[in-house]
């Protein structure tokens, strides 16, 4: 943008000048007025006599050129210059590769472009990769930066010269930046000019653009590996994805043929991992001839293959989830649920359950003086271990030793949080005392757990759980059911948001389940709930014969855990009829529990999150007490372990975490020196050494991939990015170079200065007005006037 404005010197003289002005004009008017000429030629003439008479006025007020440029000196203007190995990319018929061209014209003595700059400005020259590094000149570019921080790169070169008049940064660049979550401050930026290498025109390529891990409770394939690979130039070709496993062996391969030239494919892998805890795979995508033929020239062919693979990381949890069963009698549902996850080493089911309410001693007296309940007779107990009169009889089952829920119910946060989720069936509100059901409803909201509650005769409105602190929890109402009675056996029908998840349905496809589910037996026991609460959502309902629909199924989120209620309370009749739904019937009770225990926290967690530079993580540790309040004071040791495919890797590294501000989390930083696959250890130990826990996480680390994920460049950011800041695109060339640090004196900088530059004795004006006059005479003499 130029800056400049136009002064008057004499505007003592204005008004006289302007009279006389006045005065000429209509002379000049007058005269042609009388002429003899044609109107046309008259008023030409007119024109230009009046324009020449004007412009002589005008120098007599003496006309001064006021211009801003940016002070000698006094701005600083920064060229940066990407380092990455994107830049070894080729375009189709280019000799010389995107960096050896960017190369050529940062060189100094190839242009005087920037000479010219260093004129008016003090110019900084910086390269990046990763990280953001000065150089002396661009001659040591060696484009093997495994890494495009380009966002990190601007924002840290605003934050160098907060404060210092910066008056514009110079970016070569293609734009396909390797942290595109990193947030710029366009605000705290001067103008940026990039200058785009390489062009739109590649060479083929097949590129694993991203691999996402999903994790769900479906029973068959409970973990789904999507990877979307681009294949640019393979028209009607057909691309192969596979999958291979930590030791090198391919698990699966897929293959689809890419209709277009430009078109993005996305394969999924549905695969249930043998090993608990950590497992790693990767994803590689490779042409069909490729394939066929690895050792010839189709795999060269492509730009790059350091695009063609990416890691994966998936995360099983060691287990076991442990979960809480609390009936108030021996029912049919145990019996079922707890066959169907015997066989589950991920889940354990801790049963405690009731086989007599609690009865008033003066009633039941047995024998003179005997205080306990005569039901434990016989069996050799101590008073001590026998249940009193006034407690309920209650059988523990699954315990890890004798002493785990031999009171009862956990009373403390301590006894209550070594679990998962709590599983109510057939209880009523009065087995628990308030402070128990506050701790029930704290294990949900604040520990993250789950809790399910499931139908009986002693569940939900009829075992008096409304306004309650586990009712609150439910994600029904139990205080709206209308007067509604549900007539004849119940057939179960699933929502479209439980055909959705995947926890619930029992097959792959809608079909399939839409026909497991009309086999289904009909149901008899039902718990009315006709009003679910806001955010709530209903997964399976249950139609009577006069088509009256019931929730059967619901569930919801509540504070850090879910809460969820099964209405039916006879589930066990689906099990009965035949052999195949009786397994039917087990796999949906794994899958209920499964969801019900995922996403619960344990006491130990190690998370890892990216941080500024690509190259490195923070390795976060959250360590908490047995009542899961932070556990400060401890001492975190992480050991991050390389995983190699095919390859047994005993080097590690060791490094301390450190305590960080918030309470309970504990933070180390880890660079990543080469691409793969991660493993982190984290041993805990409190004040006194003692190890208290343990916990693991993986990462993966594809910088390569990443920074070939697109071989265009990224116009379109780019072009966003000069317009937020005020700058422009560049053409990549020593002509608009050139051209650029020409202009960049007369555009906007911090420090500018002004010069006055006086335009009534330059030659041009007296040139224009005597070619206002010479004009005017040689139209008359054209047309013969006087």
């Amino acid at each position: 943008m130029l800056l400049a404005e136009i002064h008057l010197s004499a505007t003592q003289s204005v008004w006289p000048l302007v009279a006389a002005l006045a005065v000429l004009v209509g002379f000049v008017a007058w005269a042609y007025g009388r002429s003899s000429g044609s109107t046309a030629v008259r008023i030409v003439c007119t024109v230009l006599k009046i324009i020449g008479i004007a412009a002589l006025v005008l120098c007599l007020l003496e006309p001064l050129l006021n211009k801003q440029r940016a002070k000698p000196g006094s701005n600083y203007f920064v060229i940066v210059a990407d380092n990455s190995q994107g830049l070894q990319i080729h375009d189709r018929g280019q000799a010389q590769s995107r960096g050896q061209q960017m190369k050529k014209l940062l060189a100094d003595g190839a242009a005087k472009w920037q000479p010219t700059l260093a004129e008016t400005f003090q110019v900084r020259r910086y390269s990046f990769d990763a990280r953001l590094q000065p150089v002396p000149d661009f001659g040591e570019l060696d484009f093997n930066g495994g890494a495009s921080a380009l966002n990190t790169a601007l924002r840290n070169i605003a934050e160098r010269y907060r404060g210092q008049p910066l008056a514009g940064v110079l970016m070569f660049t293609d734009g396909n930046a390797t942290d595109p979550g990193m947030p710029i401050d366009f605000a705290g930026l001067p103008p940026v000019y990039p200058v785009i290498a390489g062009s739109d025109d590649v060479p083929r390529d097949i590129s694993v653009q991203r691999v996402t891990v999903s994790q769900t409770a479906f029973e068959d394939a409970p973990v789904t590996i999507q990877a979307d690979v681009a294949a640019d130039g393979y028209s009607r070709e057909e691309i192969v994805a596979e999958l291979i496993d930590a030791s090198g062996r391919k698990i699966e391969e897929q293959k689809q043929r890419a209709d277009r030239g430009d078109q993005a494919l996305a394969f999924r892998f549905r695969l249930k991992p043998q090993e608990r805890g950590l497992n790693f795979y990767q994803v590689r995508a490779l042409s069909r001839e490729a394939q066929k033929n690895p050792t010839n020239t189709a795999q060269a062919a492509e730009a790059t293959l350091a695009n063609n693979s990416r890691a994966a990381v998936v995360d099983r949890g060691r287990g076991p989830y442990r979960i809480l069963y609390v009936s108030g009698r021996p029912n049919w549902e145990f019996k079922f649920l707890n066959r169907a996850l015997v066989d589950d080493d991920q889940i354990q089911l801790v049963a405690l359950i009731r086989i007599a309410k609690r009865e008033p001693k003066f009633e039941f007296l047995g024998r003179r003086g005997e205080s306990v309940n005569p039901l434990f007779r016989g069996f050799g107990q101590t008073n001590e271990d026998m249940e009193r009169y006034d407690q309920p009889v209650l059988v523990r089952l699954n315990t890890k030793d004798e002493l785990e829920l031999k009171g009862g119910f956990p009373k403390t946060p301590e006894e209550l949080y070594q679990y998962h989720a709590i599983v109510m069936d057939d209880l009523e509100a009065d087995f628990f005392t308030r402070d128990q059901m506050t701790l029930v409803q704290k294990f949900v909201s604040e520990r993250g757990g789950g809790m399910l509650m499931l139908g009986g005769a002693e569940s939900f409105r009829e075992g008096k759980f409304t306004r309650t602190p586990i009712g609150d929890m439910l994600p029904v109402y139990l205080d709206r059911t209308e007067n509604v009675k549900p007539t004849g056996p119940l057939k179960l029908s699933l929502e479209r948001e439980g055909l959705l998840q995947p926890w619930v349905r029992l097959r792959d496809n809608e079909s399939d389940e839409r026909s497991r589910i009309s086999s289904m037996p009909g149901f008899e026991v039902l718990n009315i709930a006709t009003s679910i609460k806001p955010g709530a959502s209903v997964l399976a309902s249950v139609t009577d014969q006069q088509s009256h629909k019931f929730p059967a199924l619901v569930a919801q989120r509540f504070g850090g855990g879910r809460a969820a209620a099964l209405l039916v309370g006879d589930l066990w009749r689906w099990g009965l009829r035949d052999e195949a739904m009786h397994k039917d019937m087990d796999k949906a009770w794994r899958q209920m529990m499964r969801w019900l225990v995922s996403d619960v926290p344990n006491r130990f967690e190690v998370h890892v999150e990216p941080k500024e530079s690509s190259d490195t993580v923070s390795l976060q540790v959250r360590a908490r007490e047995k009542t899961f309040q932070p556990l400060d004071n401890a001492s975190v040791q992480l050991v991050v372990t390389a995983i190699e495919s095919g390859v047994k890797t005993t080097n590690s590294v060791k490094l301390k975490a450190d305590a960080a501000t918030e309470p309970g989390l504990y933070e180390a930083a880890y660079v990543t020196r080469k691409a793969g696959a991660y493993r982190v250890d984290a041993i805990v130990s409190d004040a006194n050494g003692a190890e208290v826990g343990r916990a693991e996480a993986g990462w993966t680390s594809d910088p390569a991939a990443e920074e070939f994920r697109s071989l265009r460049p990224n116009r379109a950011f780019l072009a966003s990015l000069a317009k937020q800041t005020g700058g422009e695109i560049v053409d990549s060339s020593t002509s608009d170079l050139e051209r650029l640090a020409k202009s960049l004196p007369n555009r906007k900088a911090p420090v500018m200065e002004s010069a006055a530059i006086p335009l009534w004795h330059t030659p041009a004006m007296f040139l224009f007005a005597l070619a206002c006059f010479v004009a005017e005479w040689g139209v008359r003499r054209w047309k013969g006037l006087p």
